[in-house]
């Protein structure tokens, strides 16, 4: 495994406004398939309380450059992995892996595909080896059909003890050229971990309609996920982008926080 120098990211690129520190992070190429390797930036704390494993939605591709900077840092997730570790848990931001590091990444039903969990179960086995922690898969709008998946066929060290959903493919719909099954299709009754869902009230994304929460809770176990919902905060641009409703602009740090405490709550 190639692993890359650890150094401090630039405040710029780390946190979001008003969070003042600096974070050791390093970016590791993980072997994962035969000639594949999945590239990761990981960043921790000093006392990491879990791990927790981001998968960003749209296309995947971070763009993680060999000195931790990033292409692409708006989604969510990405924004808000300061934060993260402010709660005290080590992050893993996944880019998109090796054979699919051009256009269109991760699209079509790659997301959905078991090339894709061996991957995820690669990072969350390497994670569970370096820590010896609770990890965590967390994914975001299409970053959702990436993990909802991965939990329903990873198995031993590769399965994650725990799935965190924020703003869910819900719809009918599909993305072009995305042909992966919104969630609640998905085999869910295959989970055997805690479930939180995160999602905005006024998301107006097609693919997201929080009309279709329901469907998606009725997939799950009542005993082990639970539904948390958001308002307020802004939205601006594209309803399925980074900075509406959808990706919670303006009101990060709360549903960080309630992340944070549900992870919290359901110790290994």
């Amino acid at each position: 495994m190639k692993r890359l120098c650890s150094w401090l990211i630039p405040l710029a690129g780390l946190l979001l406004a008003g969070a003042c520190f600096a974070q050791a992070a390093e970016v590791v190429d993980l072997p994962t398939r035969p000639g594949v390797r999945q590239r990761m930036l990981v960043v921790q704390p000093a006392n990491p309380a879990a791990v927790l494993v981001l998968m960003t939605g749209g296309a995947g591709n971070l763009g993680i450059y060999d000195n931790g900077s990033l292409r692409n840092d708006g989604n969510f997730l990405v924004r808000s992995r300061g934060l993260f570790v402010q709660h005290g848990y080590a992050v893993v931001l996944l880019d998109a892996p090796s054979d699919h590091n051009s256009a269109p990444y991760l699209a079509a039903n790659f997301r959905e595909s078991d090339e894709h969990a061996a991957d995820i179960g690669a990072a969350v086995a390497w994670a569970r080896k370096k820590w010896d922690l609770p990890v965590w898969l967390v994914g975001t709008s299409r970053g959702t059909q990436s993990v909802a998946y991965a939990g329903t066929v990873l198995t031993g060290a590769s399965a994650p003890d725990g799935l965190v959903l924020s703003s869910t493919i819900l719809g009918s719909s599909r993305f072009a050229p995305s042909t992966a099954r919104p969630v609640q299709e998905m085999a869910l009754d295959k989970l055997r971990v805690p479930v939180l869902v995160a999602h905005h009230e006024q998301d107006q994304c097609p693919v997201c309609p929080p009309s279709l929460l329901p469907a998606l809770l009725a997939r799950l176990s009542p005993a082990s996920s639970k539904l948390i919902t958001y308002q307020g905060g802004r939205s601006a641009g594209n309803p399925c982008e980074a900075m509406a409703f959808h990706g919670y602009n303006g009101i990060e740090d709360k549903v960080v926080a309630d992340i944070a405490a549900f992870v919290a709550a359901h110790p290994r």
